[in-house]
């Protein structure tokens, strides 16, 4: 089998998701080449910006609200030979004493329903992220923003899917914001996006037929149509 082109392990090297021989070889290479230590830790700053995403830090009364509830659930008994109904009947109620504690921690300063679903989005995106990365055909490109910071865009044919990543741009008036294209063949711009800042996003749509990415500065809740000349165009064939 025909080993794959070096260049081409990056994604799955931030990853970890190479076998040992694979890993080594790798690691050779990226000690000598400028372009792969970049990529990787472009892509590295990418998966750790996703992770951060997903991590919730736990309410300030959570263990308060633990602690008290503790109080008013019961130990379980030491074990009697000969009466197993009694301890089973004990045990249910101290699953149904645990449940309510629960249930009143919740109630009084648990996790918010939008907290778990922007939290549920954010570990989707990372997992996006992650099957488009560890292709063997993902291409990493790179593009100046005009007035400083960079574009990087992950394409992968196989995933039929790309990552955006924008750092270092420069900060928008409120009435301001960034739009991103995905532009074909035929020169025609479809808008994936808007963003306020940096960030990290799996763009939606097929990558199929796109030949450029676009970066535009429009006006807040974007344009239609691109506003010309763009920030950053990044051809991606």
């Amino acid at each position: 089998m025909t080993e794959p082109d070096v260049h081409t392990l990056t994604g799955p090297y931030v990853l970890d998701a190479l076998p040992d021989d694979e890993r080594i070889r790798f690691e050779a290479h990226l000690a000598e080449c400028t372009f792969c230590s970049t990529e990787v830790d472009e892509l590295r700053a990418a998966a750790v910006k996703l992770a951060t995403q997903v991590s919730t830090p736990p309410p300030p009364a959570l263990k308060a609200n633990v602690m008290s509830a503790i109080e008013h659930v019961r130990q379980l008994p030491p074990v009697v030979h000969g009466q197993p109904a009694v301890r089973r009947r004990f045990i249910r109620r101290s699953v149904l004493a645990l449940a309510a504690a629960a249930a009143a921690v919740a109630v009084s300063g648990g996790i918010a329903i939008d907290q778990y679903r922007d939290r549920t989005a954010a570990e989707q995106a990372n997992r996006q992220m992650a099957a488009v990365l560890s292709q063997p055909d993902a291409r990493t490109v790179h593009g100046a923003v005009q007035g400083g910071g960079q574009a990087t865009i992950v394409v992968s044919a196989k995933a039929d899917k790309s990552v955006v990543v924008l750092r270092d741009l420069p900060e928008l008036p409120t009435d301001r914001t960034w739009q991103l294209w995905m532009i074909d063949s035929g020169k025609t711009a479809h808008s994936v996006g808007l963003a306020a800042g940096d960030l990290t996003r799996v763009i939606d749509g097929s990558t199929t037929g796109m030949t450029a990415f676009g970066l535009t500065l429009e006006p807040s809740g974007g344009s239609a149509k691109p506003t010309l000349p763009p920030a950053a165009l990044i051809p991606l064939t």
